[in-house]
């Protein structure tokens, strides 16, 4: 017995010799018979003391077990497996208690229908006409490996993926299967995920003119959701989606021809939170996650040991572009940084004859030995670029805030000048301004600087793997969803006091995005405002 057990046991022995008035006396006699009158004693404060004692660790075991329980469903919800426990457990008093490291951060993930989820990846030949998408559709989203580094080692030699940039809603898919604070109790759960593959379904219909078909699935997830009790509990305030497109696939008008569908336009879904890898300033309910890239480590020295390569690398080029020409007027970005790169000797230009269509290392190869890679608009104002740049330890340059700055506010510094450079796309479309000489201004000792905050920048803007266990750091997928926690943690208090919870100021000003350092400056001028108000 321990040692204050011990010394508990002393004091009740030594009780045993008085009344509850401070009198001595002895449970029996001096003939040694027992004493009728003790005998019928009530008991003395101290077997109050003792009662309390036994009932107090019965409920710290009891907890114990209930937390393990919990912990142990969670669990079973990602990968079902046999409960075992070791008697050593039931005495562990640390971890009694410690606390619950999941409390407050328990995610609750529907058991969707098939169609909404596995069946879309059983019919990747549809996306597109393509047989390519079933190929970026293995290995939970990542793609294929790629081996030994891919071309000229320029990718790392563990973890490296040749992954679409529209996988992200599988590749999320798989990280919440295991996601260590899973719950099966949709009521414990900060958060609500929908794992509905948002981004393959737009794909199958891309453009198309029957309506009907195009919204068909977007209707049918909206109407399964609004038919769920946890839905109704918020009205899907603190329900979360993972498109894989960017917004402008989900906001067609349901009754117009447009490029993508309606999901977003649902009034039923419209107070649910959207991750999507290029988001609408104009919008208040979509949050914009970066691309996922080709590195997707399992380990923390796997990060480690790539952010020293990367900053070692030597890189004989001021300046690089990993993209090639574009259709149409010689008066855009594109143009001027393929004219004006091809007239220069301190210039890397790797050009392809389709967006995408470029081996990965190829491309990595150039971005790695470039001090800075220039990232024009894509199909949209985003590209996949910008994080391939970010690996590579390249500093970025942009030339619209819609690009980067007003995007990932999750992921990338406020700052935005201490990791990029931005040349308003304006004088570079006019002739005005010289790329090459923008860059070669900046003094060295600024130069490494940004480097060294773009190489940091590294873990936060990639995707590890699902099955990686011990690491320390947090990824694309771990930032991201401590900030849907935290938005729906405001959600809930501002229902508890009778008020809807909103991300910034409404009408034409609603930057959601968080650039001023308080509310109050939201509505004071902002060097954006040309971008975004006109």
């Amino acid at each position: 017995m321990k040692p204050f057990s011990r010394s508990l046991q002393r004091d009740l022995d030594a009780a045993a010799e008085y009344d509850d008035d401070g009198k001595q006396y002895s449970a029996v006699d001096g003939s040694g018979k027992q004493n009728p009158e003790r005998g019928a004693r009530r008991p003395s404060r101290l077997f109050y003391l003792a009662l309390l004692y036994v009932v107090f660790w019965a409920l710290v075991f009891y907890h114990h077990f209930s937390t393990s329980m919990q912990q142990s469903v969670s669990a079973a919800v990602a990968a079902p497996a046999v409960l075992q426990l070791k008697p050593s457990a039931f005495f562990s008093v640390p971890r009694i208690f410690r606390r619950d490291p999941c409390a407050g951060r328990y995610v609750y993930m529907y058991d969707l229908p098939p169609r909404f989820n596995a069946d879309l990846v059983r019919e990747c030949r549809r996306i597109s006409g393509s047989t390519d998408v079933c190929k970026d559709v293995a290995n939970d989203g990542f793609g294929p490996p790629i081996k030994g580094g891919g071309e000229a080692g320029s990718l790392p030699e563990s973890g490296a993926y040749d992954t679409d940039q529209y996988m992200l809603g599988l590749i999320f898919h798989a990280r919440m299967r295991r996601h260590e604070c899973l719950t099966a109790d949709p009521a414990a759960a900060a958060v609500v995920y929908v794992p509905f593959y948002a981004g393959l379904d737009s794909a199958m219909h891309l453009g198309s003119k029957d309506l009907a078909a195009r919204d068909a699935l977007s209707r049918d997830v909206v109407d399964w959701l609004a038919q769920r009790p946890e839905w109704r509990a918020m009205g899907g305030r603190d329900h979360l989606l993972v498109s894989g497109r960017g917004t402008w696939d989900f906001i067609v008008n349901p009754d117009a021809v447009g490029w993508g569908n309606a999901l977003m336009t649902f009034p039923a879904i419209l107070n649910a939170t959207f991750l999507t890898t290029e988001a609408s300033p104009w919008h208040g309910n979509d949050f914009a996650v970066p691309f996922p890239s080709h590195f997707h480590p399992s380990s923390d020295a796997e990060v480690t040991g790539w952010q020293d390569r990367v900053y070692e690398m030597d890189r004989p080029f001021l300046w690089g572009f990993a993209g090639g020409a574009r259709d149409g007027s010689q008066r855009t970005v594109r143009a001027q940084i393929m004219e004006q790169c091809g007239r220069s000797s301190r210039c890397a230009l790797l050009g392809v004859p389709a967006p995408g269509h470029y081996a990965p290392g190829r491309a990595m190869r150039l971005l790695e030995s470039a001090e800075f890679c220039v990232q024009p608009r894509g199909d949209g104002y985003t590209r996949k670029s910008t994080f391939d740049t970010i690996l590579a330890g390249c500093i970025p340059v942009f030339f619209h805030p819609v690009s980067a700055y007003l995007q990932y506010i999750w992921h990338l510094p406020r700052d935005h000048r201490s990791y990029s450079v931005f040349i308003p796309h304006g004088d570079v479309v006019e002739r005005n301004a010289s790329i090459e000489e923008v860059l070669s201004r900046i003094p060295p000792a600024k130069v490494a600087q940004m480097r060294e905050q773009v190489i940091r920048l590294i873990p936060t803007v990639l995707y590890r793997h699902p099955a990686a266990k011990g690491v320390t750091f947090k990824d694309a997928f771990d930032v991201a969803l401590e900030r849907v926690i935290d938005r729906v943690a405001k959600r809930r208090r501002a229902a508890a006091e009778g008020r809807e919870y909103v991300d910034s100021i409404d009408g034409k000003f609603s930057w959601k995005y968080d650039l001023a350092q308080d509310r109050e400056k939201m509505l004071a001028p902002h060097e954006f405002d040309p971008y975004i108000n006109t």
